[in-house]
């Protein structure tokens, strides 16, 4: 923690390089593995991750430590990176040709890869109904399951009661289920 500390000071007053290096070093796995459990992309998730560091570095001047820890704001910008992602065009493109792709490889390969597949697109389905929701009740989802997040911890980092975040995290798991259930049954 106070190597922490000692890095983010150096990357404000100096632009220290070896300082950013060990910062973003400390952090890396944990925000890729963040990121990837809600891409289930390799690629995606490592330039998504690239782009976090980046918008960490570029604001880090803005980073006072009084209103939450270095980990929670983090957390917030991947949070943020994540919500825009499937809201782009380039998402909605490469989803798109994605399936296509996908039904040609079904029809020749082995069971279990289109058992990952039908895993693959089930969190796709999910993730399609949450990338719907307003960006506040995204950020608690993707906290919660991703981050996988208490509520308290929810809460801090939004700055709204725990109260609020339960509430809302359960009025969008109803959502979500009745999304899936009418699309399922529209199928």
């Amino acid at each position: 923690m106070e190597s922490e500390k000692q890095w983010i000071r150096q990357i404000k007053r100096q632009s220290n390089k070896a300082a950013a290096d060990k910062l973003v070093s400390s952090y890396y796995k944990e925000i890729y593995s963040y990121v990837y459990r809600q891409t289930m992309d390799k690629e995606q998730s490592m330039d998504l991750t690239q782009e976090i560091f980046i918008s960490m570095l570029q604001s880090i001047q803005h980073f006072d430590g009084k209103r939450a820890a270095f980990r929670t704001w983090l957390y917030r910008i991947a949070t943020n990176r994540v919500i825009d992602y499937y809201r782009s065009r380039a998402f909605r493109y490469r989803q798109s040709t994605e399936t296509m792709e996908e039904d040609q490889h079904v029809m020749s390969e082995p069971e279990d890869f289109t058992i990952r597949v039908e895993n693959r697109e089930e969190v796709m389905r999910i993730m399609h109904v949450v990338s719907e929701l307003e960006p506040g009740s995204q950020s608690i989802f993707r906290l919660k399951i991703f981050g996988e997040y208490t509520f308290l911890e929810i809460a801090d980092m939004l700055q709204l009661p725990e109260s609020t975040v339960k509430s809302k995290y359960y009025a969008m798991i109803r959502k979500i289920k009745k999304k899936l259930e009418v699309n399922t049954d529209a199928s």
